[in-house]
């Protein structure tokens, strides 16, 4: 409600004009998107309708656009095939109760921790999946049972590749022409409704025999969503939770991805928490009407900051007219023919791709490679869910490497030590048989392993070792034990360990584990001199009373 602090007309007249320009956008969009998705064109609406609405009325961002994506195009795809259209309905509810969990424990900041490259990589392998799922109906094939998976979809459209239908193509073609130029000269009214009412017209006065929505689906029904609670499977429950999972990481990475935008373009800053409940809410009630995934979408959300939205006004707006086009004008959508519907997916689906990054990936490092290539050609092949789960253990594995490389741990000579620098003050006099390491960086089960060498090289002449922490950001638990273990090797020897100049989280982590305890807290020391000067203490010590 803190929008409606100081509204005025003016901001009435810019969200409702902002609201039906999206609205007019949105209409084919739902419309394809949900027969791309395997379902019907009308859950497509009832998703931009009800999603619409709820993501405007209660989320985070005052102009972000709720409704179908084709980020899910393929993951719903392949959901429907395997489960059936009940189960998907479920799998999307079990995701809106994720969502709104995870707003709900103010996760909402984590979803930064989500490495650019498998962002990148499954954009890019969601927008060839898009793609290939418009070429049967872009080319006119015959194909009665289309795959739903990468490499079978491939085969069966070459094999129908002598059924292409030439008038089909040529409208597509037509299409995606006015895609492309229209915006050039007349930006003021959107590309795909110009194709969509000119491809319709053609059809109508040409009869062309190509596929329209009504030879398809039979049309659009007219009237008001019903409410039902979807008829579901329960032993395909367990099976069920990580596309669930999947839907509801990707619809929290695309509307979070979307709001920030958003923000850019408005000055303003949302709530990510917030925005995930609304995307929660709307996932877990679409599906009761029919609908399917919802998330917060980039291309809607910046044509409505271009019509001029000023708070979530327009987004409602947007709802409430997709609502009035079906209980109206549904039955004239039953001459749209579907392949101006793939031509504008297609168009979608091409833009939307970050293609640019296969062109820098000779400039980025090895691991970001990987994890791209591996996150796009997994999304491609298989599917969303395996592509997301390999790409962030790849990228937590060159994440682990990248730490582990950048992790020093150095010897130091007396001479060293006596000049200083590298993060310690200069000390002189270092006594024979003390050895001083610097250990520089995150010591994190990746790098802890750099600790065995000084266990390994202690012994001989050595007495005592400095271990200066000094420039030790973070430690866990490997790293501890490690320490530990080093300890305990010296001590055997009679040796002794001394730590220089650990803090913060070192510090409170190995005052926890009672390791200064056992240590003794006599051999911990605030900086390099005094480490040193408790050095010269034990050696001067007689040898049998040495612990």
């Amino acid at each position: 409600m803190e929008v409606f602090r100081g509204y005025s007309r003016e901001n009435f007249i810019r969200d409702v004009g902002a609201g039906l320009t999206v609205g007019v956008v949105a209409l084919s969009l739902c419309i394809g998107l949900g027969i791309s998705s395997g379902v019907s064109p009308t859950a497509g609406l009832y998703t931009g309708i009800i999603g619409g609405f709820l993501v405007s009325a209660l989320g985070g961002s005052r102009v972000q656009i709720g409704g179908p994506a084709g980020a899910f195009v393929g993951l719903v795809a392949l959901i429907v095939a395997q489960y059936g259209l009940p189960n998907l309905l479920l799998c999307t509810m079990m995701a809106g109760v994720i969502l709104f969990v995870m707003g709900a424990l103010r996760l909402g900041n984590l979803i930064k921790f989500i490495p650019h490259p498998v962002t990148t990589g499954f954009t890019c392998g969601i927008a060839i999946t898009i793609f290939m799922t418009q070429v049967r109906p872009f080319l006119g094939l015959q194909l009665e049972n289309e795959p739903a998976e990468f490499l079978p979809k491939i085969a069966a459209l070459a094999a129908a590749l002598p059924t292409l239908h030439w008038p089909t193509l040529a409208l597509g073609a037509v299409s995606i022409g006015i895609l492309v130029f229209w915006p050039k000269r007349w930006s003021r009214v959107p590309g795909s409704i110009v194709a969509v009412l000119l491809g319709t017209v053609a059809v109508a006065v040409f009869h062309l025999p190509t596929e329209t929505i009504g030879s398809r689906f039979g049309g659009i029904p007219r009237g008001l969503p019903t409410l039902a609670w979807p008829e579901f499977d329960l032993q395909h429950l367990s099976q069920l939770i990580r596309p669930a999972f999947t839907i509801a990481l990707l619809g929290a990475i695309e509307s979070l991805l979307s709001a920030v935008v958003a923000d850019g373009l408005i000055d303003d800053r949302h709530d990510s928490n917030q925005e995930l409940m609304a995307q929660g809410a709307a996932n877990f009630v679409a599906p009761l009407f029919g609908g399917i995934p919802v998330t917060g979408v980039i291309a809607r959300t910046a044509t409505n900051i271009r019509g001029g939205a000023r708070t979530p006004v327009a987004g409602i707006v947007h709802a409430i007219f997709l609502l009035l086009v079906l209980l109206v004008a549904a039955p004239l959508a039953k001459d749209i023919p579907l392949a101006v519907l793939a031509a504008v997916l297609a168009v979608v689906a091409l833009r939307m791709g970050e293609w640019e990054e296969f062109a820098l990936l000779h400039r980025k490092p090895s691991g970001d490679v990987a994890v791209f290539l591996a996150t796009f050609g997994l999304t491609v092949v298989f599917d969303l869910t395996v592509a997301v789960e390999v790409g962030m253990v790849l990228a937590a594995f060159a994440f682990i490497k990248r730490v582990a490389d950048t992790t020093q741990v150095h010897a130091m000579t007396g001479e060293q030590v006596a000049q200083g620098g590298q993060g310690h003050e200069p000390v002189k006099d270092v006594p024979p048989g003390v050895i001083v390491y610097r250990v520089f960086g995150a010591l994190l089960f990746g790098s802890a392993e750099k600790l065995d060498r000084i266990i390994r090289r202690s012994g001989g002449e050595t007495k005592v070792v400095i271990l200066h922490m000094a420039a030790v950001t973070a430690m866990d638990a490997t790293a501890l034990n490690r320490i530990e273990s080093m300890h305990a090797k010296m001590k055997r020897h009679h040796e002794h360990l001394i730590l220089s100049g650990p803090h913060t989280q070192p510090y409170f982590m190995l005052e926890r584990a009672g390791f200064f305890d056992a240590l003794g807290r006599e051999n911990v020391c605030a900086d390099l001199e005094s480490a040193v000067a408790r050095a010269r203490e034990l050696l001067a010590k007689p040898a049998i009373h040495r612990t």
